[in-house]
């Protein structure tokens, strides 16, 4: 089992910046590959971002790519999304997510995340 619990998110305007937060406790943290997803009013759920077990890879949505960034630090069990020059558009739940010993370096699936995190409001107000 493995346990996430997410942080960071708030209000903030047009062409600010978050960084979120996921702390993960349980297994392993390095056995799994983290991703980040997230859920607009009436949208949905959509990826966002994903990282390596080692931290090696990233890999990102088309909607957020060259605005945001995920890492994750193996020693604090803890991956991270700095997020830039936020639209109104980003606005929604973002969830972390958990895959433990996923046979590919990249997982964009949502239905292939075995861990998911309750969520953390982004708003961004134009």
């Amino acid at each position: 089992q493995v346990q996430l619990v997410e942080s960071g998110g708030g209000l903030v305007q047009a062409g600010g910046s978050l960084r979120l937060s996921c702390a993960a406790s349980g297994r392993t943290f390095s056995e799994n590959t983290m991703g980040w997803f997230r859920q607009a009013p009436g949208k949905e759920r959509e990826f966002v971002a994903g990282v390596s077990r080692s931290g090696g890879t990233t890999y990102y949505g088309n909607s957020v790519k060259g605005r945001f960034t995920i890492s994750r630090d193996n020693a604090k069990n803890t991956v991270y999304l700095q997020m830039n020059s936020l639209k109104p558009e980003d606005t929604a739940v973002y969830y972390c997510a958990a895959v433990t010993s996923a046979v590919r370096v990249i997982v964009r699936d949502q239905s292939d995340y075995h861990y998911w995190g309750h969520g953390t409001q982004v708003t961004v107000s134009s």
